[in-house]
């Protein structure tokens, strides 16, 4: 069995990314890594579902032990992706989906060479504006710093492997499996079909 392929998703806020990853794991053969916290839980949100929420204590052993793939800390707590989940079910050949920031997908490519690194931008600023607005849901002042955030985060994208335009859900979506598709098609990936045919000739 090969191993399953670690993808790394960031997004500037409004991107669509959520929609979009909700598609991507209709697929069974994915699976979407819950990022661990320090954090206490808000009101609805499942240990293990929301957040994996842990003491500071277990998180700094956790880094301690390297046994981290990113973290970053925000206002005394501690976010972050233990190594451990993601290589268990690696092993098992799950393609594992991680939704992180900028700046721990960078950390991400660091400490793990074949990661997968997707970056999906909008069509423009203006749209992403505009999106934001129709959600209805925040102040001129957020909508604001969050559009002032993504101009912040889309120089990053040409670090990235992946561009995937989210002008039409649809197509981005189609564009989306097809970057998994080129990459489980990689030479690398098929080592054991390639030699399982020679023995067979």
């Amino acid at each position: 069995m090969n191993k399953g392929l670690l993808f790394v998703v960031s997004a500037p806020s409004g991107c669509g990314k959520g929609t979009i990853l909700s598609e991507i794991l209709k697929d069974d053969r994915f699976y979407y890594s819950v990022s661990s916290t320090t954090r206490s839980p808000r009101e609805g949100e499942i240990n293990g579902v929301s957040y994996n929420f842990l003491t500071k204590e277990q998180f700094e052993e956790l880094i301690s032990s390297d046994g981290m793939l990113e973290y970053a800390q925000y206002c005394d707590n501690y976010y972050g992706t233990p190594k451990e989940m993601v290589e268990k079910k690696r092993l098992e050949g799950k393609n594992v989906i991680l939704e992180i920031e900028v700046q721990g997908a960078m950390q991400v490519k660091k400490n793990c060479s074949d990661a997968v690194l997707i970056f999906i931008m909008p069509p423009s600023v203006a749209e992403l504006e505009r999106r934001l607005r129709k959600r209805g849901t925040e102040t001129d002042d957020v909508i604001a710093k969050r559009v002032a955030k993504a101009v912040e985060e889309i120089p990053f994208a040409h670090k990235y492997d992946y561009v995937v335009v989210n002008g039409e859900l649809e197509k981005a979506v189609d564009d989306f499996k097809a970057v998994i598709s080129a990459e489980e098609h990689k030479a690398v990936y098929a080592r054991d079909f390639i030699d399982e045919v020679l023995e067979n000739a």
